[in-house]
């Protein structure tokens, strides 16, 4: 897969819908991931990780730790308005090679 050029994609996140934020029962997330979402497995009150698809496209699933105690980890958080923001970075150094942060629910693309 050819890597789409970085002003390609900042266009294309800028006309996407912002991510929405979806918590399912248990400690393991889904199989399919839906589009423009991110999941939050959370079992007894504990959230475990947080899943999405690649934005770039590729259609890579993407699972980032958020227990407290695991390094790396991510943290999720919702504004009042609800959109989700994912810290710190997501940076795929394999495949799409995709680098990117989730700020209320738009996707910004790092350089």
């Amino acid at each position: 897969m050819t890597r789409k050029p970085l002003w390609w994609r900042r266009f294309v996140a800028a006309l996407t819908p912002r991510r929405k934020l979806k918590i399912v029962d248990g400690d393991m997330l889904p199989k399919k991931l839906p589009p423009w979402t991110l999941v939050i497995a959370r079992d007894d009150g504990e959230d475990w990780s947080v899943g999405m698809r690649c934005p770039c496209g590729c259609g890579q699933r993407l699972e980032m730790v958020v227990l407290k105690e695991v390094k790396p980890r991510w943290d999720v958080s919702t504004d009042t308005h609800g959109h989700v923001t994912l810290h710190p970075s997501v940076w795929l150094r394999e495949g799409c090679r995709s680098h990117f942060w989730i700020r209320s629910g738009k996707v910004i693309w790092c350089d």
